[in-house]
């Protein structure tokens, strides 16, 4: 296996990389011209393809729909992001979190309501691609990251669990010696990766045995036609889009934020950088297709892009179009196949990219004892909503919360009132104020001063101090009051320029005359 990629310099979240892909192990050209490289990626994208099936048979069967909806989804999906998405190797398909959100269409408007819902949101997210929402990743904080990644783990291990209950006593052997072969064999050789040898072999196993254990074709029928191009059948009126709006908005939030996380992690895995603007706008277009081609959209899978990047190797686009291509070849020309294969090889290779997938460095002893308690709380707190919501978008979205209520805490702790001496003007007493002044911080600050005992004038320096808000403004415009209705002439100083911009401004604006 070709070396592993060196860091290149990124560019702020969201900005096209200076050398797109630049590293020669990303390169599609270079990996064409390297047979190494070249199956690597091969290899890993039939391991892909592979444990997609179940997947998109599942995530159909939540939302309500055939099968073959979820699946002409992932492989439509798949090979478009190989040419629009930014983030190279990322694996895109029909999603849980995606079947939640169109579930309700489904059941009470159909399947055409369905694919007009999927464009929608797909021209949604173009739309956020294009107004530069991927800038907003710089706002998630890194536990809430290591949250969303110990979660999705736990989520995909636990979505593991229907396919070990109620089952031949002989499906729990098959899975750990899948897990045996997955966990030793790359001690051995990487030639082949060791999900790939387990599916086949444990296929081998149980048609030459003869044993009874559910298989791929039990989780539902299997297409047997190539997708075509079709365009919703639904009435172009505002009754429609109130219909599909709300939830067309869902799907485009859902699935980029679901997107832009798993291409973040795959950056920090992989030491290099992905356009995420591309991918945002990406995510949309290849939505959009697949509501035209009959599919139920979707978003980045976090099993399976680590099943591509973490366990095979893959780096380049070329894993991402050969996932979606043998997705199709498998399930259209090989279905009989495909259909053999036994759900315990699956569960294996997902049980083992659960491990791959844990950031268990965060959940150490020695780790815990170091962090701060705020970071960890965030962490947990994202770990928690997401498990019990099955929603990624809803536990990233209160970890965020979390994390912005606590860093406020904190900051406005760092704030300080000092009273200095009076020195050569005993009619004069001065205040410094220092520290980050906003609404979590200023509020308090009204009750710092003393209005009865200081003299005639008063001077307040911020020579120290930033304002940020317009309740620092309304506070100490308070501050002013309380001291002229003392019959104090209180005068604020120190400003720097960009406070003293705002100050004024804010002033206005709440019906002051300024400071």
């Amino acid at each position: 296996m070709p070396a592993t990629p060196q860091p290149v310099p990124a560019p702020p979240d969201g900005a096209h990389p200076a050398v797109p892909e630049a590293d020669a192990s990303w390169s599609v050209r270079t990996a064409l011209r390297s047979p190494a490289r070249l199956r690597t990626e091969v290899l890993g994208g039939l391991v892909v393809a592979l444990a997609l099936i179940p997947e998109a048979i599942s995530f159909s069967i939540v939302a309500g729909v055939d099968p073959r909806v979820g699946l002409f989804s992932s492989f439509v999906m798949a090979v478009s992001l190989a040419f629009l998405g930014g983030r190279p190797a990322m694996i895109s398909a029909a999603t849980g979190a995606v079947a939640l959100v169109v579930a309700p269409v489904v059941r009470d408007h159909g399947v055409q309501y369905l694919l007009a819902t999927v464009v929608l949101g797909g021209v949604i997210q173009v739309a956020l691609g294009l107004l530069g929402v991927a800038r907003l990743m710089r706002f998630i904080p890194r536990s809430v990251m290591v949250g969303f990644v110990n979660a999705l783990a736990i989520l995909v291990l636990v979505a593991q669990l229907p396919h070990l209950v109620d089952v031949p006593w002989v499906v729990y052997p098959l899975v750990a010696a899948g897990i045996a072969i997955i966990a030793l064999l790359p001690r051995v050789t990487t030639v082949v990766p060791a999900p790939l040898v387990a599916i086949v072999l444990l296929t081998v196993v149980t048609v030459v045995a003869g044993l009874a254990v559910p298989r791929v074709r039990d989780q539902g029928e299997l297409p047997d036609s190539l997708p075509a191009f079709v365009l919703p059948d639904v009435p172009l009126s505002l009754e429609t889009l109130r219909i599909i709006a709300p939830y067309a908005v869902g799907l485009a939030l859902v699935g980029l934020l679901e997107s832009l996380m798993t291409a973040k992690l795959v950056d920090d895995v992989t030491d290099t950088h992905s356009d995420k603007t591309r991918e945002a706008w990406g995510q949309g277009a290849a939505n959009v297709l697949s509501g035209l081609f009959g599919g139920m959209g979707g978003c980045a899978m976090i099993g399976q892009t680590m099943i591509n990047v973490k366990v095979s190797g893959a780096r380049t686009r070329i894993s991402t179009f050969l996932a979606g291509a043998f997705l199709l070849v498998l399930v259209v020309v090989l279905g009989d196949v495909v259909g053999a294969i036994p759900m315990a090889a699956l569960v294996a290779v997902m049980v083992m990219v659960c491990v791959a997938t844990f950031d268990w460095h965060s959940v150490r002893p020695s780790t815990l004892r170091r962090m701060p308690l705020s970071e960890t709380a965030v962490m947990l707190v994202t770990v928690a909503v997401t498990v019990a919501t099955h929603n990624l978008a809803y536990g990233v979205v209160s970890g965020v919360l979390v994390a912005t209520v606590l860093f406020a805490r904190r900051v406005a702790h760092l704030t300080t009132v000092t009273r200095l001496d009076a020195g050569e003007d005993p009619g004069v007493r001065r205040y410094a104020v220092s520290g980050a002044l906003f609404f979590a911080s200023s509020n308090d600050l009204v009750y710092q001063f003393d209005y009865d005992g200081d003299p005639a004038r008063v001077v307040i320096d911020l020579a120290d101090a930033h304002v940020w808000d317009a309740s620092t403004a309304a506070t100490l415009d308070a501050i002013v009051t309380k001291y002229a209705a003392k019959g104090k002439a209180a005068e604020v100083v120190g400003l720097n320029a960009d406070s003293a911009r705002r100050l004024g401004r804010l002033a206005e604006a709440l019906g002051g005359g300024g400071h």
